[in-house]
């Protein structure tokens, strides 16, 4: 029997054996337990050991059974009081004791245990010995730890995490994923991604449909979305991982689904958008003043620094200088005359037009005039409206028809306002924010240096 000590008149842990079948069918099911039990008598001599005892220690049922404690031979001498005493205290208290030790295999390494022991009542509720049951403590501490890396995740995670099905629906969603999400927990269990993402739907289902089919990929993706809240759209950028899910418990893994973890990452992707653009107009300004450096005539130097501007910028330019010497501040609306501008049918140079001295004429309240009074920046938008009123509103302030926003910087030099120069967007570009005001007002600077040296020029003697 290799579960057991067999006798011919007692067993310490029970009456004598009538009949050897049930021995061997106890035997069996011992052999036939995942876990690794071993029993002693009330003397501590073992009694039965089980082949996953066998497994986890090298030592058989044979060499095992009949032995007393575990000294010499399963664990070291200097531990071997300590863990009998462990071991048999199990007869002396109420329900599960519960003790770690190292154990040595027969090959001399040590392993680390958790065992679970318990006294066995024999003949008047006396204990007849104690049974014991026992596993390396590497693999429960695994499954304790998986088991609360998977509660922390959905509990206290700081970033999103979503369990998708094969129907790339949401499974599980923890608390920071259903927040991002705009939604409770369970009420986006089950859902079509496109019900709670009015933007990147397509992306991301994309890369769920791959991770299913080939894997996770090497490393993670930002993604712009759109969430639908109850205040409207809200545009996100996560930074997302993905990792294929597959059944263990079977020899072929089968898909059950994606795991989409997540981070809000959009404020940092907004100051790197803000500090690449403040880089690239840096840039621009320092190449349109070595550009300029080579123009002869001052007013071809205004038109260059318009033009460097405009990349990436805005989609027209025009410079409105003041009729005749700028005149002091105070002295009633300025009379503009259009210096330069740019083409609005198709891209190319800025036009010089201030020698012919055609006189623009800017109703009360415009955009140009305003900016002349307060001496600061003035932005103007159409807004949403439909495109014959907007194309209305561009008309009545004698600009291109297809400008929708607009921005204009005043020219100043030693004290005088010089003109105004005006930035036009069309419907294709975002309206002016403050960022691009105080960078159409160094512009503004630049131009304003030009066309007063030109003036100076121009002037007799």
């Amino acid at each position: 029997m290799s579960a057991s000590r067999r006798s011919g008149t007692t067993d310490e842990l029970g009456p004598q054996e009538p009949e050897r079948d049930g021995a061997d069918l106890l035997a069996a099911l011992l052999d036939g337990m995942d876990a690794a039990l071993c029993a002693f008598d009330a003397d501590g001599v073992v009694t039965h050991w089980n082949r996953e005892a066998e497994r986890i220690l090298g030592w058989t049922a044979a060499e095992a059974v009949g032995r007393r404690g575990f000294a010499d031979w399963a664990v070291r001498s200097a531990d071997a009081g300590e863990v009998e005493g462990r071991l048999l205290s199990a007869m002396r208290a109420p329900g599960r004791q519960v003790h770690e030790f190292a154990l040595l295999t027969k090959e001399g390494g040590r392993v680390l245990v958790r065992t679970q022991s318990a006294a066995v009542p024999g003949p008047g509720g006396k204990p007849a010995g104690v049974y014991c049951a026992f596993s390396e403590v590497h693999a429960q501490i695994d499954l304790e730890r998986s088991i609360a890396l998977s509660e922390a995740l959905f509990d206290d995670a700081s970033w999103g995490v979503v369990l998708v099905d094969a129907d790339l629906r949401p499974a599980v969603v923890n608390a920071h994923a259903a927040r991002a999400l705009g939604t409770g927990r369970t009420a986006v269990l089950g859902r079509p991604l496109g019900e709670l993402l009015a933007q990147g739907v397509e992306e991301l289902e994309s890369a769920l449909t791959h991770v299913l089919a080939e894997g996770a990929p090497p490393a993670p993706a930002e993604m712009w979305v759109a969430v639908r809240t109850a205040e409207g759209e809200q545009r996100r950028c996560w930074r997302s991982g993905f990792l294929r899910l597959a059944s263990p418990l079977t020899e072929e893994p089968v898909p059950l689904g994606v795991g989409w973890l997540f981070q809000d990452v959009t404020e940092s992707k907004q100051a790197e958008r803000e500090a690449a653009l403040l880089r690239f107009r840096s840039n621009q300004l320092h190449r349109a003043a070595r550009a300029a450096a080579e123009c002869e005539d001052p007013g071809e130097a205004a038109s260059v620094h318009l033009e460097f501007a405009l990349a990436g910028f805005a989609d027209h330019a025009l410079i409105d200088r003041v009729a005749g010497a700028a005149r002091p501040d105070g002295e009633g609306p300025p009379r503009f005359v259009r210096a330069a501008a740019t083409p609005s049918g198709a891209p190319g140079p800025g036009l010089p037009g201030y020698r012919a001295g055609l006189p623009v004429r800017y109703t009360q309240g415009h955009p140009a005039l305003q900016c002349a009074e307060r001496i600061g920046s003035v932005r103007a938008s159409a807004g949403s409206a439909h495109s014959e009123r907007t194309r209305e509103w561009a008309l009545a302030r004698q600009w291109p028809a297809d400008s929708v926003h607009a921005l204009c910087a005043v020219l100043r030099s030693r004290g005088r306002t010089l003109g105004v120069v005006t930035f036009l967007r069309g419907a294709s570009r975002a309206r002016f924010e403050r960022a691009d005001a105080m960078y159409a007002e160094d512009v503004a600077v630049r131009i304003a240096t030009a066309l007063d040296l030109a003036e100076t020029l121009e002037r007799p003697g």
